[in-house]
């Protein structure tokens, strides 16, 4: 972290930084975004930090290149850590049962973590015209498997798509969208 920091001030990039204030009443916010496809709905609450909530082995960027005059901490939003269980070529085989493990997780900087106590999967099997709902097992911390029956080849001819919802122990969600995670062989 201090190398990237250390390098970001000697570029100057310090429009590589992101902050933004919040009112000091506490609210509720989304955040969405979308990378190659994948789309990542986040809501949480949150209010104006009253003192710094970050690791001094992870600090914010902007006390390390000392250009944050507030206090500032990582939101608490759900990452979501996959274990598809596929072959070398990222398939899984047709017309059979598919087991996979979903782990969600928080920035290292935030220190009191919260617990994902919920985890809801979706498969579908043509593009996302159609969701069917896929049972879950806790399966440790955070943790949870889905197992999914494919159906044969032809019958997903554009692959497996994954829906997972997660909510954690504060009321956080996060809901994220896999158009295609895996072909079928």
């Amino acid at each position: 972290m201090l190398a990237a920091a250390t390098a970001c001030a000697l570029s100057g990039c310090t429009g590589d930084i992101v902050a933004y204030d919040l009112p000091a009443q506490s609210a509720r916010y989304t955040f969405e975004a979308e990378t190659n496809g994948v789309r990542t709905a986040w809501q949480y609450t949150s209010a104006k930090p009253t003192k710094a909530d970050t690791s001094e082995l992870s600090p914010c960027m902007g006390d390390v290149l000392g250009s944050n005059p507030v206090a500032c901490r990582p939101e608490p939003l759900i990452f979501l850590r996959y274990d598809l269980g596929l072959a070398l070529d990222n398939t899984a085989k047709a017309g059979d049962m598919h087991e996979i493990t979903v782990t969600g997780y928080y920035q290292e900087r935030l220190t009191a973590l919260p617990r994902v106590t919920s985890l809801k999967a979706e498969v579908s099997f043509d593009a996302g015209k159609t969701w069917r709902p896929s049972s879950i097992k806790a399966d440790g911390k955070n943790t949870f498997t889905t197992k999914i029956k494919h159906p044969k080849r032809d019958q997903a001819a554009n692959g497996v798509g994954l829906r997972i919802t997660a909510t954690d122990s504060e009321g956080n969600t996060v809901e994220q969208t896999l158009p295609t995670a895996y072909k079928l062989r």
